[in-house]
């Protein structure tokens, strides 16, 4: 089927996804020029031609719901069509992967990324909720990750028309039994509470590597479902308790959305969530299992993610033992980025006036340099992902950046091939910041974050990775780098606390290594992850000129 035109308007391209209901299509659309997603519900093949009216209608009616979603992390539905005797449904193209994917790579996921997706897949399921549409399917191969982060909710409605004896093949059971809710499998009518333990079970897959109900047969997997509680979780850390929470057998006893949210942004910041032990059985905690949730790390962990670490303090400006010959450049560059997290001075000046022993030359104070005038908003048109009331700044290196207005631009350093400008809207407490540089000394983003990451732990207090992996930005090779850690007061007036930052990085086609980095006080991030992956949507790199 790949080059067909469906419905006169689609371009098929090549099949990016199958399941029992249908198959997923890159496809472009000939009218607005533009990349979609094409779900073929091949189901349609299978009922009787008196049912696939209503099953057409049945899909428009579930895309209708959809639609009337309105979020950032709810996949767009674009259009429902018939053709070939059956219904496609064009959707919004997701470039990434799915949750069920990276589990299936990497094993497991760790539980503060798997609370960041678990976040924004409650966002999503919030917003249906408040539109008055249940998802009914919330499980890992629903849960899509673009490469620029973004986490996305998709095939909203869905398990309804699965659920239907009409349009299933006699003896197959489509769906994925073990993410429905007890409620369901005991034929209940879902609610809200069953999509939130859905989404607990898809935690659980995350951090485990493992389904918590899956059985040998479906109909062992139901009764799973109804009878037997999940097995104690080895990997999940502070999350265990929030999974314990959404996964209560009484729908009327699990959290609420909001609270459940709250959980898991604790989670996602490396903190334990304390209002999820309320809901979890006391006969359920041993002692073992309280001894985890009290430090955060269950046992058996790779990559424990304690909630406080031993004190340390931050090493001299020097590089650390064992990197005496690495080259002065790479080194200066790891001692501005090292300083300017560890010491967030308002305006920067304790980085201004850092003096580089390489060419022993001194960058200037911030207030020598200019913020850039708004070239334009986001009202003169259209900019995929960025909030209307946003503006763009075309920075006099080149680049252009998507902030909110009143942002200040502020040069951090200005080393050879090497420079790095922040943008803040409250003298550096909140703020962004741009490295590039057109002659690196790490061959890819991830050695290089790898290198950083190395030299943080240890010299930033409470230091705490949260993710560090290869991704595709820009179709170039990337690497997206998380981390928390403590910025006492005497180092960070303006922004002393716990705190919490991500980086993308990746090199363009001219070999200039750009580093888009973000840096917020911990407990602001549920609105800084959001502003993040609006400034990775809007960034251009610098344009010969």
């Amino acid at each position: 089927m790949q080059g067909q035109l469906v419905a006169g308007r689609y371009r098929l391209a090549d099949s990016i996804g199958s399941g029992g209901m249908g198959r997923v299509w890159r496809a472009h659309d000939e009218v607005l020029h533009r990349a979609v997603a094409i779900k073929e519900l091949t189901a349609a093949l299978y009922v009787s031609e008196s049912d696939q009216e209503r099953l057409l209608a049945r899909t428009r009616a579930e895309a209708r719901a959809a639609a009337r979603i309105n979020h950032s992390a709810v996949v767009t539905v674009h259009d429902v069509l018939e053709h070939d005797g059956r219904p496609w449904i064009v959707m919004e193209l997701v470039e990434g992967y799915s949750l069920a994917d990276a589990v299936k790579e990497r094993g497991r996921i760790e539980p503060a990324e798997a609370a960041r997706i678990g976040m924004w897949v409650l966002r999503a399921l919030r917003a249906a909720h408040s539109a008055g549409v249940l998802h009914r399917d919330v499980k890992p191969g629903n849960v899509l990750i673009g490469h620029d982060g973004r986490v996305l909710l998709t095939d909203f409605g869905i398990a309804q028309i699965e659920g239907d004896s009409t349009i299933t093949r006699t003896g197959e059971v489509v769906g994925s039994v073990d993410y429905l809710a007890p409620e369901r499998v005991r034929g209940h009518d879902p609610g809200p509470a069953s999509d939130l333990w859905a989404l607990g079970a898809t935690l659980y897959t995350a951090v485990e590597g493992r389904s918590p109900f899956r059985r040998t047969s479906p109909l062992s997997t139901m009764q799973a479902v109804v009878e037997e509680d999940a097995a104690a979780p080895q990997f999940a850390g502070p999350l265990g308790p929030v999974m314990a929470a959404l996964l209560h057998k009484d729908p009327a006893a699990r959290p609420g959305a909001v609270e459940a949210e709250q959980m898991l942004a604790e989670v996602a910041e490396g903190r334990r969530a304390n209002a999820a032990q309320a809901y979890v059985p006391t006969q359920q905690v041993g002692p073992r299992h309280e001894t985890a949730a009290d430090t955060g790390v269950q046992p058996g962990s790779p990559t424990p993610y304690p909630l406080s670490t031993v004190p340390t303090m931050l090493g001299a400006s020097g590089p650390q033992a064992g990197a005496a010959a690495r080259p002065k450049r790479r080194r200066l560059r790891t001692i501005l980025l090292t300083v300017a997290l560890a010491a967030i001075v308002g305006g920067g000046v304790a980085v201004a006036w850092q003096k580089w022993e390489d060419g022993r030359q001194t960058v200037g104070t911030p207030s020598a340099s200019r913020s850039p005038a708004p070239s334009k908003s986001a009202d003169d048109g259209p900019v995929g992902g960025v909030p209307a009331s946003w503006q763009q700044y075309d920075d006099p290196w080149g680049f252009s950046i998507w902030l909110p207005k009143g942002w200040k631009r502020s040069v951090v350093g200005v080393q050879g091939d090497l420079r790095q400008v922040d943008y803040s809207p409250d003298d550096g407490r909140h703020f962004v910041r741009i490295a590039l540089d057109t002659s690196p000394d790490f061959k890819d983003a991830y050695s290089h974050q790898l290198d950083l990451d190395q030299q943080l732990d240890g010299r930033l207090v409470n230091f705490t990775r949260l993710q560090l992996q290869k991704n595709i930005y820009r179709d170039r090779d990337g690497s997206v780098w998380e981390y928390t850690w403590t910025a006492l007061r005497k180092d960070s007036p303006n922004g002393y606390g716990p705190r919490r930052a991500i980086e993308e990085t990746y090199f363009s086609r001219d070999n200039t290594e750009y580093a888009i980095y973000m840096s917020t006080p911990a407990k602001d991030w549920a609105k800084t992850s959001e502003q993040f992956a609006a400034i990775l949507q809007g960034w251009q790199e610098k344009t010969s000129r």
